[in-house]
């Protein structure tokens, strides 16, 4: 278990993202749901990722139940606020929003002090916890002068209050991540997308300044939503279908891979993890044998010649960490 940044919350080197069993593109039934969180416990995994938008809720209060049992000091919650969900009545789904569920309710960007706690209070409910280890500002980026005069300060005061161990922001992007990790206190930043085996710009700035802060990083999107574990026509690329180019790069990486004898999802999870201010690798499931495809990968050994081949052929630029190396 490593520490986050200062705090004495600790998270396992391979985390659950939950916004799969929230219904993510498509509905996942209750027993697969509460499969995929006991496997991912079965393989030690003790970090689980949840937020209100996923799933209008749905997310959070299958999370609840399924560690209802555990102890609660053997596990890490993490959840997010800046999305309030307030209920609605016009009938549909939420399909819209990229989750097979009724909407119940619509969500309601919010990252008032006023809003942080009502989010959070609602999130604890819907959980079935007292209290939640980590909390995230989410998606801050259309309302960052918010997040940060009254976001921020809000989460500051129910940390220093001892309501959550640890605070921080997750973000699409790596830009304001930066911003948050050099200006402000937070603990840990999730960084989705933008540090993966196509994807390398937290590399500039974020992981730099994170490792200067002693700030921790949860990096999330390991697979670009789906290309990096298996590249096809069709397959998705940061949530939208992947062009042409960035399949033939995808395919690419394959290839030399399979060359090496590994495999390209071991590859994309083992870079993520090799960056020294890297805490976590959060990977979203949706099924027990998700859950354990991703853990035996994330534990299988990539051989030094494949980092080598993408170095030389300049896919990997020559400061990203690979593993292995002294960091």
């Amino acid at each position: 278990m490593r520490r986050l940044g200062r705090s004495d919350v600790r998270v396992s080197a391979l985390s659950f993202g939950a916004a799969g069993i929230g219904n993510l593109y498509t509905a996942v039934g209750e027993e697969q749901a509460r499969a995929a969180v006991d496997a991912a416990w079965q393989r030690g995994i003790r970090y689980f990722d949840t937020a209100p938008h996923y799933g209008l809720g749905l997310s959070e209060r299958r999370l609840g139940a399924a560690l209802r049992s555990r102890p609660r000091t053997a596990y890490t919650v993490s959840t997010k606020v800046g999305r309030r969900l307030e209920p609605a009545d016009g009938g549909g789904d939420d399909l819209a929003n990229g989750f097979a569920v009724p909407a119940t309710h619509r969500r309601v960007w919010d990252f008032s002090a006023d809003g942080v706690r009502r989010t959070l209070e609602a999130s604890l409910e819907r959980l079935g916890l007292d209290r939640v280890d980590v909390v995230y500002l989410h998606d801050p980026d259309r309302h960052g002068e918010q997040a940060f005069r009254e976001g921020y300060p809000a989460l500051e005061k129910l940390r220093s209050e001892g309501v959550v161990g640890a605070i921080g922001a997750g973000m699409n992007q790596a830009e304001m991540l930066t911003r948050f990790v050099r200006d402000t206190d937070v603990d840990v930043v999730l960084c989705a997308g933008r540090y993966t085996l196509l994807d390398q710009r937290a590399l500039t700035e974020l992981l730099p300044a994170a490792q200067e802060r002693g700030t921790s990083v949860v990096i999330g999107g390991a697979f670009n939503s789906g290309l990096l574990a298996n590249p096809k026509p069709g397959a998705t690329y940061n949530y939208a279908t992947a062009s042409p180019a960035l399949l033939h790069r995808a395919l690419r990486l394959k290839s030399v891979a399979d060359r090496h004898g590994t495999t390209l999802r071991a590859a994309a999870l083992a870079f993520c993890a090799a960056h020294p201010a890297v805490a976590s690798v959060l990977v979203g499931a949706r099924s027990a044998h998700e859950v354990s495809d991703c853990a035996h990968q994330f534990a299988a050994p990539v051989p030094a010649a494949f980092w080598q081949e993408l170095r030389a052929t300049g896919v990997l630029p020559p400061d990203a960490p690979v593993p292995g190396e002294p960091s």
